[in-house]
């Protein structure tokens, strides 16, 4: 029994060693290209890597699946160019008893990724929130507001978040009477929403008349800073933890939730999703030769298998975003059936 804790904590040290440096070597590319084109656009070199490491952030969930499928293969293939893996068969290892610290190792991965990364992520970047964060209508931002007194409708074509309020740039408000008549228009470079409504410090006023005045301009609204990021988010903005009861609030209020369904499974699901993809290289690392091990042909093979995995996975998240399948079903379907293939393929391999 001492053996074999020994060989799993053996093969899972080599896992996460190739898991590792593939990380390192995607994100060091990632993260160096992001800087130099974030420099010219930020007053000083740390601002250009903090903004970096925040889009470097966002693009962890893109290649999380292939780096554990690149370091699961990197890790075979050195356990078989070292010979290592005809020790570890010679333990009395089975392909499967060899493969699991390797699954041991994915599904820590997803979970970590899940339950720290994301939300960790999601609350660094709730502070630099642009519109590219945002559901647009013609490249422009559009609110409205509607209560018994009258409705408001708010054009802007830029945001940023500022502390707890909202900053708004070259804005537009139009405030209608419950006929829908127009009794105000409100011009502003500047608008700011916080939790007591919107003001502008120097405003241009249209009343009903028509007659123009300029100051300072205030109205108190039912919207709030955190109303608006919640209606108008995608659904990667809302971190792991938050997405059940934001879910449950949008579902009462008739708010499609499909997307953050789809977000909220794939999250939860994450580690089986690695398992999966650690089972694949698993599977294309099989082989009988013991020296000339072709790892240049299956590492290409593989990651043409990846990009076909990966467009079969948002071919399904597309299904399930669009109602034609159930959210969970979309998710859970393509990892399993990734397992259940290539589990079949490394029981039936014979490595002696």
């Amino acid at each position: 029994m001492l053996k074999m804790n020994i060989l799993t904590r053996f093969l899972m040290r080599r896992f996460f060693s190739g898991f590792g440096l593939v990380m390192l070597v995607v994100c060091g590319i990632i993260l160096a290209v992001t800087f130099v084109e974030r420099l010219p656009s930020n007053p000083d070199a740390i601002s250009a890597l903090y903004e970096s490491w925040v889009r470097l952030l966002e693009y962890v969930p893109l290649f999380l699946p292939l780096a554990v499928f690149m370091g699961t293969l990197l890790a075979s293939y050195n356990l078989t160019k070292s010979s290592e893996g005809i020790i570890v068969s010679s333990a009395g290892m089975s392909p499967y008893q060899s493969s699991r610290p390797f699954f041991i190792g994915a599904a820590l991965i997803g979970i970590i990724a899940t339950t720290l990364v994301n939300p960790y992520s999601v609350s660094i970047s709730a502070n630099n929130i642009t519109p590219d964060h945002l559901k647009l209508i013609d490249h422009q931002i559009w609110l409205r507001e509607a209560s018994d007194t009258n409705i408001i409708t708010m054009n802007a074509d830029a945001m940023h978040k500022s502390g707890n309020m909202l900053i708004f740039e070259n804005t537009t408000i139009f405030i209608q009477n419950p006929s829908f008549k127009l009794t105000e228009r409100v011009i502003a470079e500047t608008m700011r929403l916080s939790d007591e409504g919107l003001s502008a410090s120097n405003a241009t006023i249209w009343d009903s008349n028509g007659n123009k005045t300029e100051s300072e301009w205030h109205t108190k609204t039912l919207l709030t800073p955190q109303t608006v990021l919640d209606r108008y988010l995608q659904p990667d903005q809302i971190s792991f933890w938050q997405l059940p009861k934001f879910i449950e609030k949008m579902s009462n209020i008739g708010v499609p939730v499909r997307g953050h369904l789809v977000q909220f499974w794939t999250l939860l699901f994450l580690p089986i999703t690695m398992i999966a993809m650690a089972t694949l290289g698993v599977a294309f690392s099989q082989t009988k030769q013991r020296r000339n091990y072709s790892f240049g042909i299956k590492f290409s093979i593989g990651i043409i298998t990846c990009f076909a995995v990966y467009f079969l996975t948002n071919m399904f998240n597309a299904l399930g975003a669009t109602g034609v399948l159930p959210p969970l079903l979309a998710i859970i379907a393509p990892p399993l059936i990734i397992i259940a293939g290539a589990g079949i393929f490394i029981t039936s391999f014979d490595t002696i």
